[in-house]
């Protein structure tokens, strides 16, 4: 296909409300030949965005994107695409890479249907006696790994680390899930290349094996030594044996467990919300506001709030939310406080259902004087108390912070953020009004994780998104607020699944073992 700045593809579309229909998994490997050079000094460094056209509004959302390959125009990205598919629908998809309006070069994508398989193999490797490639040192290896396919070709599925200038690397270990290896064909031919890297991106070829994972699971062993072949020099030197060996220094398989197979053990998320009452949020009683109290229609805190809970309190049995405000002037003496229960009570800060939530906080808006600063740590802090009590995997504490503007306590808050990155906790913050956000991203450790006096948190654990992103032009409130939540709340399982595996913690047995639950999804 060739690539004018976006290519377009199709496998079917699918309308998601009220499904009931398990997907089927589709992973979809992305590949690039002879690219448009646009840097000057040095080829480029592509990469490629997925979108997808979402139903009814055939709006296009950005749904992944691969990594960066620096200095090639022909690149083999590592990073794949996993999307549901649906035989009765039609999915629009749109790749970009370059750019748009501009031929660029060729995208070719390889799909393949994913088994079933949930186990996570990690293994180490080493070599020995590797060919030298470097004219002034010795050899930088690193080995990349391609899972065979239906038709004979082969499908990168990992890269190792280079390690530098030696001919005996012993590669850090890695983890891969067993279907990118062999989509639970355990039998199924693994290829692996050996390369020299090349600050150009002209890694020289030093050799191939091939295993399987049946072989690997074997451990480490004699059936497990390699030899690296490179054909070439095979076919023109008689006395070649081979270019080194890679040795198997150690594998092992564990289950992956889902998010679903916790809330089946009876593991439950406890919801938290906390909401800005700071003076730059305006007077409620004007419509220039974002605290205004309109009879017709949500303010945008009462959107985000209802958006997120109304999703959330589905995996919550007893329907009560702790629900916090701060920075504002209390009555009867006008003290500001940074973390105060909307409904007053400070011995049971709990609302009854997202409507009591949403009561709860037209209230305080009556009450309270709106005041600052924009104090996150104390929120924070008091949630992680909580979770702190509950780590045996029964809970997960998810705080939602509706703030409109800039954090007064970033050093305290990155603190309590590292602290409670050890905890079954996760922290949303959704940004409102037209505000600029940008220490905002520092929380939501997706590039570089949070550090406080030295500490780095175990985990991601921030997700911050700003509300402007998601408004419907049209003003559909439904809208807005499905995009919202959907958006916020994407990164809550993986969040959970880290926390349950960095502490050892198996789901237990389901609560009712009846047929897989039904999911109805409303946008």
């Amino acid at each position: 296909m060739n690539s004018r700045g976006a290519a377009m593809a199709s496998i079917g579309e699918f309308d998601p409300l009220n499904s009931t229909v398990p997907a089927t998994k589709i992973e979809i490997t992305v590949s690039c030949r002879n690219l448009l050079d646009v840097d000057t000094f040095s080829r480029s460094a592509p990469v490629v965005v997925l979108y997808v056209q979402g139903i009814g509004t055939k709006e296009w959302r950005e749904f992944g994107r691969t990594e960066v390959i620096d200095n090639t125009l022909s690149p083999d990205f590592v990073r794949k695409f996993v999307l549901d598919f649906f035989f009765e629908e039609k999915q629009n998809l749109r790749f970009d890479v370059g750019i748009p309006g501009k031929k660029c070069g060729n995208i070719i994508f390889t799909a393949e249907e994913l088994s079933n398989c949930r186990d996570i193999a990690t293994m180490q490797l080493c070599a020995n006696k590797l060919d030298k490639k470097d004219f002034f040192g010795k050899s930088d290896p690193f080995l990349v790994f391609y899972r065979s396919n239906e038709d004979g070709t082969f499908t990168i599925c990992h890269k190792t680390e280079v390690v530098k200038n030696t001919l005996n690397p012993v590669w850090q270990s890695f983890t891969i899930p067993v279907r990118a290896l062999c989509n639970g064909d355990y039998d199924r031919t693994v290829k692996v290349d050996v390369y020299d890297w090349d600050r150009d991106g002209s890694h020289d070829f030093i050799g191939e094996f091939t295993t399987s994972y049946r072989e690997l699971s074997r451990g480490q062993s004699q059936f497990n030594v390699y030899e690296v072949l490179n054909p070439k020099k095979k076919g023109r030197k008689k006395k070649y044996v081979n270019s080194g060996t890679v040795t198997l220094l150690s594998f092992k398989v564990e289950s992956e467990y889902t998010f679903v197979d916790f809330i089946r053990g009876g593991t439950q998320l406890n919801y938290t919300l906390a909401i800005d009452f700071t003076a730059s949020n305006g007077n409620p009683s004007q419509p220039t506001s974002l605290h205004y109290m309109n009879p017709y229609q949500l303010n945008m805190y009462a959107m985000a709030l209802k958006a997120v809970g109304e999703i959330v309190q589905d995996y919550d049995s007893d329907k009560l939310f702790p629900a916090y405000g701060f920075g504002a002037k209390l009555p009867p003496d006008g003290k500001i406080s940074h973390v105060f229960p909307l409904n007053s009570d400070c011995e049971n800060a709990n609302c009854v259902g997202i409507e009591g939530v949403l009561e709860a906080y037209y209230d305080c808006l009556r009450k309270v004087q709106l005041y600052g600063p924009t104090n996150f740590a104390p929120v924070i802090n008091q949630v992680a108390q909580c979770a702190g009590e509950v780590t045996d995997g029964s809970q997960y504490f998810v705080l939602l912070i509706i703030t409109d503007g800039v954090i007064s306590d970033m050093e305290q808050t990155r603190e309590a953020v590292v602290t409670a990155a050890s905890l079954p906790m996760s922290i949303i913050i959704v940004g409102v009004g037209p505000a600029e956000f940008d220490a905002m991203e520092e929380l939501d450790g997706d590039e570089v994780r949070v550090s406080s006096r030295g500490r780095f948190a175990e985990r991601d654990i921030v997700q911050f998104v700003p509300f402007r992103d998601y408004i419907d032009r049209s003003g559909n409130q439904v809208l807005s607020m499905a995009r919202l939540a959907k958006d916020v709340l994407a990164e809550i399982p993986d969040q959970l699944l880290s926390f349950m595996k960095s502490s050892s913690i198996e789901p237990r047995p389901a609560l009712n073992p009846s047929p897989t639950p039904q999911i109805n999804v409303h946008l």
